[in-house]
């Protein structure tokens, strides 16, 4: 029976105890939107987080704090299948078999992969990193994914799983699995770090004073909102190149009040950096705190939130069996009879 919506995609990682805005608004303003149009599937990946040999406690934490931030920035387990990876056995299960298909080469070309161990030598980088894509691949196509969203950082791992499922299709026969194709989220807003506004805000490089982070206290949100670097100069104007710290934070205002940045810069002419830093740290909190209050709500009750993840689980398994016995008996296995 053919779906009445396409299917969409899409994960994170549990790298970090709360997510930041930039997470927020390049990623989850979307999946929230999509879940109107789409059958849609969002994961905590923690199988990609074991890369970096997280404390085993801390992963847990982590893992059930990022789903808690899924589910109060609106994404609703009624309307979405919202699970965590390590409770789909047949993720692993079809990345063993993908892996039988992808090049020594072409795994070795992804970027990531060549940037993260250029930063650990070779004694720190283990299998698991350099088949990271590939576990990627088995993420999307387990699900006959027709749509994923994608930023320009994982662009490229998403056309290593075109590429493995048009081969599937070639040497198997048509229809063993469905190509993906990029969903390209438009006009979102590009949040950079509030100490380095030349650089993407990210958990993985920005200082803790350079991120504005959900579950974060709201007065330490606005204490860094307004310790942000701005730039020489005293004129409010959106100027990318010369004014990058006072063009973040008018992108920043923009993209949490719906207002133009030129409506917002006619505002505070005449007036200094410190008034703009101010009103928008009262934007800011004002905007997050409804979030912030109903994660903790999640995280305060974690029998709750397992709960559902655990209702996300048994949907996915239900999607996932059919894909991997399908592929099962097309390269040659005895399908399971999986049981539950």
């Amino acid at each position: 029976m053919a779906r009445m919506k396409p299917r969409v995609f899409s994960a994170m990682q549990p790298t970090s105890d709360s997510l930041q805005l930039g997470n927020y608004l390049g990623a989850l303003v979307e999946w929230v939107k999509l879940q109107d149009t789409h059958d849609a599937i969002y994961g905590v990946v923690d199988l990609h987080a074991l890369t970096v040999a997280p404390d085993p406690a801390v992963l847990r934490e982590r893992t059930r704090r990022t789903a808690a931030q899924f589910l109060a920035a609106g994404v609703d387990p009624e309307r979405s299948t919202v699970f965590v990876q390590s409770h789909v056995a047949e993720h692993t299960q079809l990345a063993w078999l993908l892996s039988t298909f992808t090049g020594m080469g072409e795994a070795g070309r992804m970027t990531q992969f060549k940037d993260k161990s250029a930063k650990v030598g070779e004694s720190g980088t283990n299998v698991g990193l350099f088949t990271y894509p590939v576990l990627m691949a088995a993420d999307i196509l387990l699900y006959d994914t027709n749509v994923v969203p994608v930023g320009e950082d994982q662009r490229q791992h998403l056309e290593l799983s075109r590429d493995l499922a048009e081969r599937l299709n070639t040497r198997l026969g048509d229809g063993s699995v469905v190509v993906p194709e990029p969903h390209i989220v438009k006009e979102t807003a590009k949040i950079y770090d509030l100490q380095d506004p030349t650089r993407k805000m990210s958990k993985s490089f920005s200082s803790p004073k350079g991120l504005i982070e959900i579950l974060d206290d709201p007065k330490k949100v606005a204490k860094n909102i307004k310790s942000a670097a701005t730039d020489s100069g005293t004129v409010v104007s959106f100027d990318r190149e010369e004014k990058p710290g006072v063009s973040n934070l008018l992108t920043i205002y923009s993209a949490l009040t719906g207002r133009t940045v030129e409506d917002i810069v006619a505002e505070y002419e005449g007036k200094m950096y410190g008034h703009l830093k101010v009103d928008l740290a009262d934007v800011v909190v004002e905007y997050l705190t409804p979030v912030h209050e109903r994660a903790m709500d999640w995280i305060e009750s974690p029998d709750k939130l397992d709960g559902v993840l655990a209702d996300g689980a048994s949907k996915a398994r239900g999607m996932a069996r059919p894909t991997l016995e399908r592929l099962y008996d097309r390269v040659g296995l005895i399908a399971p009879q999986l049981q539950g």
